[in-house]
């Protein structure tokens, strides 16, 4: 064996394997993220869904009573009507969502930033390519999750459709895999794929732009350090930004992911996200883009909070270098 060889496998798993280690310290971040911060996802998508005018096409059955107005109404008649716990129904393929996706994007985007786009000798890294670049880390790692994102969205309605008496669909996460591809095929696991990327680009040009903006705007320009207080700074800000950008194509790509399909795979109800768009405005009008914004917003900051305070650490507590 050369010495180039046993000096490479005397180094650590971070740096032998840098990409791969990055993918699984986000995955392990966004884990946690999720688990805190899920409730509010599933009562932003409840909410969502309330007063969908498309349903008017499929009948009078299928109109929604409409049980919930608001966000903590929504949150207590989950508890009340179908137990605490039904909080955190759909986490499972949340979790196994954000692992792709986290890991997918976070990776994309350094990869980019480093090697494609390149910081300046003054460490600066423009704002256009940062926009650029959390734009396509955000269609990367989101492609790369639909699957995983299609069975969230459904498995979180799956307590709605019960308390209305209408049969549940799934049996569980892998159940639910598996009725999609029987009945839509591979192409019914990225139904909904385009506004899901749309999406996507929308918040990450939100989360990681923002955050990687603010986040080097204070460390070169102010006497804040690379420690917990700038990341939670710059975090705040990503989450809110994110929010404002991403939650207009959140309902859309809700709405599109949880409609009934035929065999084929095809929507009922709409058919792309430009229809579902205008029938949204139309129906409901514009403010019905921002159904949800309040627990998205809720959601989207302590989201990002813990997710980068727990990537920077982890990272920090296995010798990679700072985002």
């Amino acid at each position: 064996m050369s010495v180039p060889e046993e000096e490479e496998r005397l180094l650590p798993l971070a740096q032998r394997w840098p990409r791969a280690s990055k993918f699984l310290l986000s995955g392990c971040a966004a884990t946690v993220a999720e688990l805190a911060t899920f409730p509010l996802d599933l009562t932003k998508t409840r909410l969502q869904m309330q007063g969908e005018a498309a349903l008017a096409r499929l009948g009078d059955s299928a109109r929604e009573s409409a049980p919930y107005r608001g966000m903590v109404r929504t949150a207590l008649g989950i508890v009340q009507e179908e137990g605490f716990l039904k909080l955190w129904q759909g986490v499972t393929p949340a979790i196994y969502r954000h692992i792709v996706y986290s890991g997918g994007r976070m990776v994309t985007y350094e990869h980019l930033r480093e090697v494609v786009f390149g910081k300046s000798e003054d460490k600066h890294y423009p704002l256009w390519k940062s926009v650029i670049g959390g734009m396509m880390a955000g269609v990367v790692g989101q492609f790369l999750a639909n699957p995983t994102d299609l069975v969230k969205v459904q498995m979180q309605m799956e307590g709605k459709r019960k308390l209305e008496g209408k049969p549940l669909r799934f049996r569980g996460v892998h159940h639910a895999f598996a009725k999609i591809l029987s009945e839509g095929g591979i192409r019914g696991l990225w139904a909904g794929w385009v506004p899901n990327i749309q999406r996507a680009a929308l918040v990450n040009m939100g989360d990681l732009t923002t955050y990687d903006t603010v986040k080097h705007y204070l460390v070169l320009n102010t006497p804040l350090e690379d420690n917990i207080m700038t990341h939670g700074l710059s975090s705040l800000c990503s989450g809110l930004v994110a929010s404002i950008l991403g939650t207009p194509a959140d309902v859309i790509k809700s709405r599109i992911m949880n409609q009934p399909r035929d065999k084929q795979g095809r929507g009922l109800l709409y058919k792309s996200s430009t229809d579902c768009l205008v029938q949204a405005v139309q129906g409901e009008g514009f403010m019905s883009l921002y159904k949800g914004f309040l627990p998205s917003w809720l959601r989207m900051t302590p989201w990002s909070m813990v997710f980068w305070l727990t990537y920077e650490k982890i990272r920090e507590m296995s010798g990679v270098s700072p985002f």
